[in-house]
C-alpha cells in the first residue's frame, strides 16, 4: 500500500499532473501521455488542439462549443479506460452537466481527483457517485468555511420560482443572473414548470443545445432579444449587467444566484432584489462528510478560502491533509 504521500505537479493554468503514470488532469503537461478533463468551464478544460483529450461525452460537446477542436476519446460514466499501467473511471459529479471526477487504481494505490463537484447534485446533470474508498483524494474546496451551509434543493427550487412568480404578478420582469454554463441552465430547467416564455443569454443559449441533447428538459426558452424580453423570465451572467442587458425594461426585480449569495455583502455589491444562495458546489458540512466517508490516507485541499480551517476539521476526524496551491506558477 502507498504511504501518504504522492508525487504531484501543476499542470498548465490549474491542472494537476502525476508523473509517475503520465497523466495530466484538467491541464496540460509536456510530459503527459494522458490527459483527461473533469468538465467544461474555462478554469478547467484547456485550449490545446495538439493535445488528445478524454472526457465525458458532454464535456467534449461543451468544449468543442467553446472552443476546443483536437483529438478526443470520448468516456462514458462508470466504465473504465484502461492501459498496462493504470485504470482510470470516471464518476459523475453533480456540478455541471458532463462533470466527472477521475478516479485512478494502479498497483501502487489510488486516487480520486473530484475537480469541481456537488452533492446533492444539480437536478441539470446526470446525477452524483463516487468509489466506496480511495489511498488519495484532491479536492476542491471553494466553500471551505463552517458559514457556507445550503438550503435543501427543494427549499431552493421553491425560492427560485416563487421570486419569479411574484414578479410577473405584479407586472415586473424578473432577472436571475447566474454563470452561462451550468447554472443557466439548471435556472431553466428548475422554472420551466412555470410553464412562462424565458430567455437567456447569447452565450448560454448556444451552450442549451447540449443540454437538450443529453435529455435535460429546460422548459420554454429562446435566446434574449431585447427587443421582446419585457414581461419575459430573463437568465444571464452577473456582468451582462453592465453591458446593457434587459437595461431598456423599467419595472424589473433581479436574483443572484450563487453560493457566494449567502454573503448580505453581495446585495449592495451587485444591486439586486433577492440573494439565492444555490451552489454548484459542495457546503463545508458535505466536504468534511465526503472525505470521512472516503477515509483516505491523505487529501490534497484546493481552491479554498482558508486550507487551515479545513485541515482543522478533518484532522479532528483523523485525516491527513495539505493545501496544493494551484493558483501559482507551475513548477515544471
Amino acid at each position: 500500500m502507498p504511504g501518504n504521500s504522492l508525487q504531484l505537479k501543476k499542470a498548465g493554468y490549474q491542472g494537476i499532473y502525476l508523473p509517475e503514470l503520465k497523466i495530466a488532469m484538467d491541464g496540460t503537461h509536456p510530459d503527459a501521455k494522458y490527459t483527461f478533463v473533469t468538465h467544461a468551464h474555462a478554469d478547467h478544460m484547456h485550449r490545446n488542439h495538439s493535445v488528445h483529450t478524454h472526457a465525458s461525452k458532454p464535456t467534449l460537446a461543451l468544449m468543442k462549443l467553446r472552443g476546443f477542436n483536437g483529438k478526443s476519446t470520448p468516456m462514458e460514466f462508470l466504465e473504465p479506460f484502461e492501459t498496462d499501467r493504470f485504470k482510470v473511471t470516471l464518476y459523475p459529479a453533480g456540478h455541471i452537466l458532463g462533470s466527472a471526477m477521475i478516479f485512478i487504481e494502479w498497483d501502487e494505490g489510488s486516487l480520486l481527483y473530484t475537480g469541481d463537484y456537488r452533492n446533492p447534485p444539480s437536478p441539470a446533470t446526470e446525477g452524483f457517485e463516487a468509489p466506496d474508498n480511495a489511498d488519495y483524494l484532491i479536492t476542491e474546496a471553494t466553500f471551505g468555511l463552517p458559514i457556507y451551509k445550503w438550503k435543501s434543493h427543494e427549499k431552493l427550487s421553491d425560492e427560485i420560482q416563487s421570486f419569479a412568480r411574484q414578479c410577473l404578478e405584479k407586472d415586473y420582469t424578473p432577472v436571475f443572473l447566474g454563470y452561462n454554463l451550468g447554472k443557466a441552465q439548471e435556472l431553466l430547467h428548475l422554472l420551466r414548470p412555470l410553464n412562462h416564455p424565458m430567455m437567456i443569454h447569447g452565450a448560454g443559449y448556444k451552450l442549451c443545445s447540449v443540454y437538450e441533447d443529453f435529455d435535460v428538459d429546460l422548459g420554454n426558452y429562446e435566446a434574449y432579444d431585447r427587443d421582446n424580453c419585457e414581461g419575459k423570465i430573463l437568465v444571464c451572467p452577473s456582468s451582462a449587467l453592465s453591458n446593457g442587458f434587459a437595461s431598456n425594461v423599467k419595472k424589473k426585480k433581479i436574483a443572484y444566484c450563487s453560493g457566494w449569495a449567502s454573503l448580505e455583502s453581495r446585495r449592495t455589491q451587485l444591486t439586486v432584489d433577492k440573494l439565492i444562495p444555490i451552489s454548484d458546489h459542495l457546503d463545508f458540512y458535505e466536504l468534511i462528510s465526503f472525505c470521512e466517508r472516503l477515509s483516505p490516507k491523505k487529501v490534497y485541499i484546493t481552491h479554498t478560502p482558508n486550507p487551515k480551517v479545513v485541515e482543522h476539521y478533518l484532522e479532528k476526524s483523523g485525516i491527513v491533509s495539505e493545501h496544493m496551491d494551484l493558483d501559482s506558477d507551475a513548477d515544471d
